[in-house]
């Protein structure tokens, strides 16, 4: 099995009119075109996976962390991007080609086995819809009424024989909107299969309205701080001669952030939850009950926008475990670490914290729901 898979992000989304670059906006918790990767890697069916960005976006790309994932530069035309990735892609000896529009996040697991089960047989195969609304041609001054039933609306992922999509690409000069336009210009049979509804492609800005909602969250926890115990801080042990006394491990920040997403997703707070009464709960792990909540939000269609923490301590200094924090929860929640923000904060010992006997946490977070 030798399959690469090229999406296409190099366009300037004049028509999305924001200043994010629609392949690069939030949507459902990821940028756009991160919905793709992150199907295609779940089908195991490609070695290669190449993302296309315009130069001019870089600075979107630089938060994208993905050693799987090749990211090169692409052209005015989409053509001219996909023609750019084809060649690149020619050092790894690929016998089919999958190309997807970044703008298209909602295609199915079940699509892209059914394309790769077409080529079995084909050279080429894309997935169509039809029609439900009357079509009119308009040529030069006439109106012409077209069969809607024999008008394809093509979709992408579409998938080819590499060797000779590379061939044709060539030898064309003409601007196509997709891929299968140069096998039709170029008179090679195209095997059309039924393609999906969701999988609308995102043109513009209005296309994601009412598709999500925001909430927000607020979570706050403190634990006195005693001899004889681990100190854990978002789910990384510290290095300390004192830890937090509590029914579970004791770490505030992963506490005070469950609470803060449970609040925005109105299911409660961690002590309803996890009671402390429960003997099961006992010097549990706090990264296993954010994980619980995780799951149980991801359920609910609630995905994370970002979670931003204070954490109040006299010590220890948290600018020196920040990274490694932010990268613990980005892990247990399964967001990028750019969502994640967090800030040391001291009482200039005043109080049971500026005596160092206790440290807090406090978090606000923001949710989306989006709606299926």
């Amino acid at each position: 099995m030798n399959n690469c898979f090229i999406i296409l992000a190099a366009g300037n989304s004049k028509r999305f009119r924001s200043k994010i670059p629609k392949q690069f906006i939030n949507y459902k918790g990821l940028m756009l075109f991160e919905h793709s990767i992150k199907k295609v890697k779940k089908t195991k069916l490609f070695n290669k996976i190449v993302l296309v960005i315009n130069h001019r976006h870089k600075k979107y790309i630089n938060r994208f962390k993905d050693n799987n994932v090749k990211i090169i530069f692409g052209g005015n035309e989409r053509s001219i991007s996909s023609f750019k990735a084809l060649k690149f892609i020619k050092k790894y000896n690929p016998k089919n080609v999958f190309i997807h529009d970044a703008a298209r996040p909602n295609f199915s697991l079940k699509l892209l086995y059914k394309l790769y089960k077409g080529l079995k047989k084909n050279k080429c195969v894309v997935p169509y819809l039809t029609s439900n609304n009357s079509l009119k041609l308009k040529n030069n001054k006439k109106i012409i009424n077209l069969d809607r039933t024999k008008v394809y609306e093509t979709q992408t992922p579409q998938c080819f024989d590499y060797n000779l999509l590379l061939n044709v690409s060539k030898l064309n000069k003409k601007v196509v909107t997709d891929e299968s336009a140069l096998f039709i210009n170029s008179g090679i049979k195209v095997n059309f299969i039924k393609g999906e509804s969701f999988n609308k492609k995102i043109t513009k800005l209005n296309d994601l309205e009412n598709n999500f909602k925001n909430f927000y969250g607020i979570g706050f926890d403190v634990h006195r701080l005693v001899p004889n115990r681990n100190l854990y801080l978002g789910g990384i042990k510290i290095k300390s001669d004192v830890g937090t006394l509590g029914h579970s491990d004791g770490d505030p920040i992963l506490h005070a952030v469950t609470d803060g997403i449970l609040g925005a997703c109105n299911l409660g707070d961690i002590g309803k939850k996890f009671p402390d009464t429960s003997k099961k709960y006992k010097n549990i792990r706090s990264t296993i009950l954010l994980k619980k909540v995780m799951s149980d939000i991801k359920k609910k269609n609630y995905t994370i926008n970002n979670i931003d923490i204070n954490v109040i301590a006299q010590r220890p200094k948290i600018s020196l475990y920040r990274k490694k924090i932010i990268k613990s929860i980005s892990m247990i929640c399964d967001i990028p670490t750019y969502k994640i923000n967090i800030k040391g904060k001291t009482t200039e010992k005043l109080g049971v914290i500026g005596k160092e006997k206790a440290i807090a946490c406090e978090v606000i977070t923001s949710v989306s729901k989006y709606d299926e």
